[in-house]
Order: structure tokens, then C-alpha cells, then sequence
């Protein structure tokens, strides 16, 4: 008889830390905001009468990533993973992956469910990094055939002096790495992975799904923007915006905010604004994208992360 409330209590430290979690992106994401207010609520006024049919256009590509990302997922493993599970754990990772910088969240999420799968943590490891490989690839061969087809969007910057030393440093730290007692087991995790990654292409449909979702992720991403952009009647090609979304997106990562909260923003809003875009026309495409991929997901995410935890599928 003392066991539902021994389960209860737990269960509303979570929530009540997902709660606090959520509350302070809210924070932070007004704080990152109130210098450019106005702007702002130019683009919220702007994105408020937007086209409906474009808003959902976008809604549905947002929603269709979270299936991509199961794809890709299971293409990284032999094993057959249970479909709907998979599903709501992508979509609970995209929750997490809010909470917690540099894809933490996302990241662990995934490796409890795999490892909950019955997938030894070692492999589960290995898999997430065969993804995550293949997601990196699939963008840098996007970006490199949409500047292609879109020349003279993408300027490389004029490259700094301290850049110029950091290289020398990078190898001499290379160099230290190779020869530190780490290194075996480093060399061990990598050859785990490209084993891992020869294993995949061996099997042409465990390939097909993670080149597959991992193409198809990218691209919905992309629409997600190009979406916003139509609904706010902002007169952009659309290659050249997903082309600048992905570069946007990659140049983000370098920063690693939780959910690319601030970073992405900035550089997406840079990227739209070097293109002749308005800044209210900016900040209203901004607050579309992220309304769509981050706050309406949200809470309805940690719900599911919540109940996926309660009931040992994490």
C-alpha cells in the first residue's frame, strides 16, 4: 500500500524540475530579446496575420522530423526497435535536447532507449555516433550543392590572425592526444564506429534509412523555414533559404546553447538580414521557426519524456 506514494513523490521532483527547466528558456529567451524589443514585436505583429496554410505547411514539416529521426536511428542498428517507442522518444529527445547544450539532451535520451532496447551501452554509444556522422555528412553535402546552385550567398569571412596560430595548436594537441595513456581506448571507441558504419552498408535498407532520415531531417528543417518565410511574404528563393538555414544551423552548433537557444537565432537572423531582409521581416521568420520546432513542442514533449521515464522505456 506504500508504494504508489514512494512512485508519486519522485515522479513530481520531475516534473517539477521540467517545470523550472522550461520556465527558465522562457527567461532566457526574453532576456536574449529585450535589446532588439521592438523588433521583435514588429515580427510577432507581422507573424500574427501571416498565411495560416503556410504556418501549417510548416507545423507539418516540424512534426514529420521527429519520424525522420527514427528512421535514421534505426538504420544505425541491427536490431529491430519497437516503431511507436522510437517515435516518441525522438520526440522527447527533441524536448530534452532544450534543456541541455551541444545536444546533451537528445543524446541521452536516445542512449536510454537504446539501452533499454536490450543494446549494450558500448554499442548504443556507437550507434548514436554513426547518426550523428551521418547527419553531419548529409549537411555538409547539402550546403556544398545548394551554394552551388545559389552562388554568392555563402561569403567566406576574411580568415583572422589568432585562426592562423590556433591550427598549429590543434595539431600539437593532436599530436599530445596520440601519445596519451587516453588514446588507446579513443582509438578503440573509433574503430567501434567505423565498424559500426561498414556494418550499415552492408545492409542496403539499414542504409537506405539512415542516409534516408538523415537527408529527409535536414530537408524538413529546411522547409520548416521556407514555410515561414512564404507565410510572412518575405520574397526569398527557396534554396537559398534552406541554403542559409544550414549554414546558419552549423555555424549555431559552434555555440552550444541548449536548442541552439540565442545562437541560432542571432545567426539566422544575420543570415536573412545580409540577404536584403528586413529586420522585422527577420525576427518575424525567427520567431516562426522557432514557435514551430521549439515552444509549441515543448511541454507536450517533457509530457512524453515524463511518461516514457514512468514507464521504464528511458
Amino acid at each position: 500500500m506504500t508504494s504508489p506514494p514512494a512512485l508519486a513523490a519522485p515522479t513530481r521532483r520531475r516534473v517539477y524540475w521540467q517545470s523550472v527547466l522550461a520556465l527558465a528558456l522562457l527567461v532566457c529567451a526574453t532576456c536574449l530579446a529585450l535589446p532588439h524589443w521592438r523588433a521583435v514585436v514588429t515580427g510577432a505583429g507581422r507573424l500574427a496575420v501571416a498565411d495560416e496554410g503556410w504556418l501549417l505547411v510548416g507545423a507539418g514539416a516540424a512534426a514529420a522530423t521527429w519520424g525522420c529521426a527514427a528512421l535514421a536511428q534505426q538504420g544505425a542498428v541491427r536490431e529491430r526497435l519497437p516503431g511507436g517507442r522510437l517515435v516518441a522518444a525522438q520526440f522527447a529527445a527533441t524536448a530534452a535536447n532544450h534543456l541541455l547544450p551541444a545536444g546533451l539532451g537528445a543524446g541521452a535520451v536516445n542512449l536510454r532507449f537504446l539501452m533499454r532496447c536490450g543494446l549494450p551501452a558500448g554499442r548504443s554509444a556507437t550507434a548514436l555516433a554513426v547518426k550523428t556522422s551521418a547527419s553531419a555528412a548529409v549537411r555538409c553535402a547539402l550546403i556544398a550543392v545548394l551554394a552551388l546552385a545559389c552562388p554568392g550567398v555563402l561569403r567566406l569571412p576574411p580568415v583572422p590572425g589568432w585562426l592562423v596560430a590556433v591550427v598549429p595548436a590543434l595539431a600539437a594537441a593532436v599530436v599530445v592526444l596520440v601519445g596519451c595513456p587516453l588514446w588507446p581506448r579513443c582509438r578503440k571507441a573509433l574503430t567501434a564506429v567505423i565498424a559500426d558504419i561498414r556494418a550499415v552498408h552492408a545492409q542496403p535498407h539499414r542504409a537506405a534509412a539512415l542516409w534516408g532520415g538523415s537527408l529527409a531531417f535536414a530537408a524538413l528543417h529546411s522547409l520548416v523555414l521556407i514555410a515561414v518565410t512564404q507565410a510572412v511574404e518575405l520574397p526569398l528563393a527557396p534554396a537559398r533559404v534552406a541554403l542559409l538555414y544550414l549554414a546558419a544551423s552549423s555555424a549555431a552548433a559552434l555555440l552550444p546553447t541548449p536548442g541552439g537557444l540565442g545562437s541560432l537565432d542571432a545567426a539566422l537572423a544575420f543570415a536573412l538580414t545580409t540577404t536584403g531582409a528586413p529586420v522585422a521581416a527577420a525576427a518575424s521568420v525567427v520567431l516562426g521557426y522557432r514557435l514551430l520546432t521549439v515552444w509549441l513542442p515543448l511541454l507536450p514533449g517533457l509530457a512524453v519524456l515524463g511518461v516514457l521515464v514512468r514507464r521504464k522505456a528511458l
